[in-house]
């Protein structure tokens, strides 16, 4: 599955510098469409009607549990790269909010970085890149995964020697692991089910939302005004 993703990233990664990071280009619609509804379909049959059930035998505690300890698991990605981007301060403050989470927060479990003052960041390599001035390249909707641009993927394959499930022999153990995480993930969005599918054209509301919250997310929810190119 990695080569088959470097493939993919290697194919497309041309277009990642020539790309606006506000322009939705979108050229392979048609292959994306496609895999949307299949993306859909395994939705609607398989991980939706899962996540309900996770939700009606889990309580609320066990699923936050469940969700701070993801968080934690991946947080050096974060660590990593507030560095790259630049901003030193928020890593140290990252640094510490890992130490004490995995620490006092029995590996992740609880959450007491936050009462503490240490906020919680979300950044990644697609994010670092983008700070960087690479341009997401194509729009991607990816089987299983959903969306992604060129500059996300790639950003994807740079992150996974910062898992630290990457590392271990243990297949069972980590293919359970991500499964529940996929799982617990699922569950948290059931409640923007409704939205997405009362939209006339779902596969573009998504597509846009996804663009959007991305460059919200490299501009620290400060992005610059967008330039349309329109005469006054």
């Amino acid at each position: 599955m990695r080569l088959i993703a470097l493939l993919i990233a290697a194919g497309v990664s041309a277009g990642c510098a020539h790309s606006p990071t506000y322009d939705p280009l979108d050229p392979l619609e048609p292959v994306n469409r496609g895999i949307y509804k299949f993306n859909d379909a395994a939705d609607t049959y398989v991980l939706r009607p899962v996540a309900k059930g996770y939700v009606a035998v889990t309580p609320t505690f066990v699923r936050t549990g469940v969700t701070n300890f993801f968080s934690n698991l991946t947080y050096p990605l974060t660590i990593v790269n507030q560095f790259l981007q630049g901003k030193p301060a928020d890593g140290f403050s990252d640094v510490g909010r890992f130490l004490i989470n995995s620490t006092l927060g029995i590996g992740g479990l609880f959450d007491p970085a936050t009462p503490l003052g240490l906020e919680k960041h979300d950044e990644d390599f697609g994010q670092t890149f983008g700070t960087w001035g690479v341009g997401h390249g194509w729009y991607l909707m990816l089987p299983f995964l959903g969306p992604s641009t060129n500059r996300d993927l790639t950003g994807r394959l740079f992150a996974i020697p910062l898992n630290p499930t990457y590392y271990s022999d243990e297949s069972e153990w980590i293919l359970g692991l991500s499964a529940l995480d996929i799982v617990n993930t699922r569950a948290m969005l059931l409640n923007a089910d409704r939205l997405v599918r009362n939209q006339y054209d779902p596969y573009v509301f998504i597509r846009d939302a996804y663009l959007q919250r991305r460059r919200a997310q490299v501009y620290d929810g400060n992005p610059p005004r967008e330039d349309f190119d329109f005469d006054e």
